[in-house]
């Protein structure tokens, strides 16, 4: 990282920033603290060229506060859930305001695809900037290995690549699963299933996506979209609690964009914010999964974790 870099993100964090990167740093810092741990770390809906940050800054500075956050992970693996450069995912965009923050963690990123990546036609700037590590253009979907877990990237923009069953995506999905052996399996994509944030509702067309990793026992799914953190128990396709084999979902769109509410809170809606930036941290272990999510500023304080057994 350059120290330009480091000088502009440190110099806006708040207090709360500083100590969620404390927090966040520990004995992770280094990555997971035992050698057959791995860390998955990272948020969607990250760089806003133009925002409404309540405190009066650019987004640009919202998005280094979340930055701070992974910079104190340097072993993990980070993840974006979509809409990574606002407004349009244009290459302009990705350059001007993912780049400067963010794109200090390219070369160990895995990219999700969000709406506003195909606001530019064939989300052209999303897989020019990160090219291989995106997957195939047409596609946006692909699988990778993360110490004993298997970790898959899907493409939540029905209307652009399909998610219908029996569609190439859900047929790729379902032979990956089938052709893969880890114990645990988390998926990451852009558009929530299941969320009580506003504007926007659940998105049913990703239901086969998600039917897919149930019926092949995966444990998590991490999407954005909606601008808030929330945490659903585990649940069956349907969105019925399901406490053996239900995959439990994170919505973590607070990467830096500015907030979106809550409407009506969804049955099995476990845990919420609306008014911090901040990432998730996941630590992979073999058989099971810590979470933590930290916030990075805002106007409240507000922190999860927890441990689940894989299936």
């Amino acid at each position: 990282m350059s120290r330009r870099r480091t000088l502009l993100t440190v110099a806006t964090l708040s207090a709360a920033g500083l100590a969620a990167v404390m927090a966040l740093s520990g004995s992770a810092a280094v990555g997971a603290a035992d050698p057959n741990d791995a860390v998955l770390i990272g948020a969607g809906d990250i760089a806003q060229c133009k925002s409404a940050d309540p405190n009066g800054n650019g987004a640009a500075l919202t998005a280094a506060k979340t930055h701070e956050l992974l910079a104190a992970n340097p072993g993990a693996t980070v993840f974006t859930a979509g809409d990574n450069a606002y407004p349009d995912g244009s290459a302009d965009d990705f350059q001007k305001c993912y780049e400067p923050t963010w794109g200090d963690f390219k070369d160990r990123t895995l990219p999700v695809a969000g709406n506003h990546e195909y606001h530019t036609k064939g989300a052209a700037g999303h897989y020019g900037y990160f090219g291989a590590k995106a997957g195939d253009p047409d596609k946006g979907y692909y699988s990778t290995d993360l110490g004993s877990w298997h970790v898959i990237v899907l493409n939540s923009n029905c209307d652009d690549v399909s998610c219908k069953a029996g569609g190439p995506q859900e047929k790729w999905l379902r032979a990956d699963l089938a052709s893969h052996t880890a114990k645990c399996t988390v998926a990451l994509w852009h558009h929530p299933l299941f969320t009580s944030g506003l504007p926007h509702g659940p998105e049913t067309a990703v239901r086969p996506l998600y039917q897919a990793l149930y019926d092949a026992n995966a444990d998590l799914v991490i999407t954005g979209h909606n601008h808030v953190y929330e945490r659903f128990a585990p649940q069956d396709p349907k969105g019925k609690l399901d406490e053996s084999r239900g995959l439990r979902q994170f919505v973590v769109g607070t990467g830096g964009a500015s907030w979106y509410r809550f409407g009506l809170i969804k049955k099995n809606s476990e845990a919420r914010s609306s008014t911090t930036w901040g990432v998730i941290k996941l630590t992979l272990k073999p058989g099971s999964y810590d979470w933590e999510y930290a916030h990075a500023g805002g106007v409240q304080k507000f922190e999860d974790s927890g441990s689940t057994n894989c299936h």
